[in-house]
């Protein structure tokens, strides 16, 4: 029986074997948390642009930072997590990770603190579409021609919503095409460390570098007033970023990743929301129909690869039936909780 991992990496009893029903209800329940969990993420985002106003980006990622810190820190020294012993291979890789971390989280927030935020989401949906070509190129993981063909259209979908050359183009929009390569940099770097690192030491350790980077940087935007409200967006943005954490992995954990994981795109309609509401920004049609092709690719590239997961662990089950074996199947819950915990520093 293969255990799966719980937020500090120790082992703990599958929610439901694989072949076996799933109860609806939690289903449902899990797209409950999913979609908090986005509503989290773009208030966390919303809150950083509004604290942008007064303050420089590293600024803003610095104060955040050391909130951030605080509370991974403790909830690491709650499950025993926050001291460990990494191997060299690890180190190596987590040293990629951060990597990506730091440079996703640089060129996100200079999108978004300069372009409209439903814009700068509706770009970042690209992402399941990016970290599939990576897993293919990179990785050596099989890609048959319908997933390629929906990153070719979920593609069409990224340049639908920035428009190069045309009217109303906004240049931060690459930048936020930058923040994908980075975040399927990390992606690819978090599928290769091992399970013997807990997940909230690896999002600690993280923060903590992205903070200090930040401080690094510092000097470079100097040190701006800090007012009182700027403080209340930033201890409010982090709050935010820590409900989205604990949401998607509660999501993950409560239903199957092939009914939940679409609901992540409700970030979108977040995103549109808000930019009303909190800035006036309306997303012109383009917009929307770009992010329309992006969301329909990357529900189709979750469908496609949950069914290929499917008939590679029934496959598996029949094989081993055939070798006399009694192994039960449980399913790969340990992945979608990386995949989860990928989602909170963007």
């Amino acid at each position: 029986m293969t255990p799966k991992s719980d937020i500090s990496g120790n082992s703990g009893a599958s929610a439901q074997v694989e072949g076996s029903a799933v109860d609806p209800r939690e289903n449902f329940k899990g797209a409950a948390f999913m979609v908090l969990s986005q509503a989290a993420f773009v208030f966390n985002d919303a809150l950083m642009k509004l604290a942008s106003a007064d303050l420089s980006l590293f600024q803003t990622i610095f104060l955040r930072g050391i909130f951030t810190t605080l509370f991974l820190g403790a909830i690491a020294w709650r499950t025993k997590a926050l001291f460990r012993t990494v191997s060299v291979a690890d180190r190596k890789i987590l040293a990629f990770r951060i990597f990506g971390e730091v440079g996703a989280t640089l060129c996100y927030l200079t999108a978004l603190f300069n372009m409209p935020i439903a814009n700068s989401t509706a770009i970042l949906q690209a992402l399941p579409l990016a970290v599939t070509l990576g897993a293919a190129l990179f990785l050596g993981e099989a890609v048959g021609w319908r997933r390629y063909s929906a990153i070719a259209v979920g593609f069409i979908g990224v340049l639908i919503i920035v428009r190069p050359g045309a009217e109303g183009f906004n240049a931060y929009s690459f930048w936020a095409l930058a923040a994908v390569v980075f975040i399927v940099l990390r992606d690819l770097a978090t599928k290769k460390v091992s399970n013997a690192v807990p997940s909230i030491y690896v999002a600690l350790l993280t923060s903590v570098f992205l903070t200090l980077t930040a401080g690094i940087l510092l000097p470079t935007s100097g040190w701006q007033p800090v007012q009182l409200i700027s403080v209340g967006y930033l201890i409010g943005a982090g709050c935010f970023v820590m409900v989205g954490y604990l949401s998607v992995i509660v999501a993950m954990r409560r239903g199957e990743t092939s009914f939940v994981s679409p609901f992540r795109y409700t970030i979108l309609l977040w995103a549109i929301l808000l930019g009303i509401v909190v800035f006036g920004d309306i997303p012109d049609f383009w917009t929307i129909v770009g992010s329309i092709i992006l969301v329909i690719t990357g529900v189709y590239t979750f469908y496609r690869e949950n069914k290929l997961k499917k008939r590679a662990e029934k496959e598996h089950a029949i094989n081993s039936s055939n070798d006399g074996t009694d192994e039960t199947i449980w399913p790969e819950k340990i992945k979608d909780l990386e995949k989860a915990e990928e989602m909170i520093n963007r």
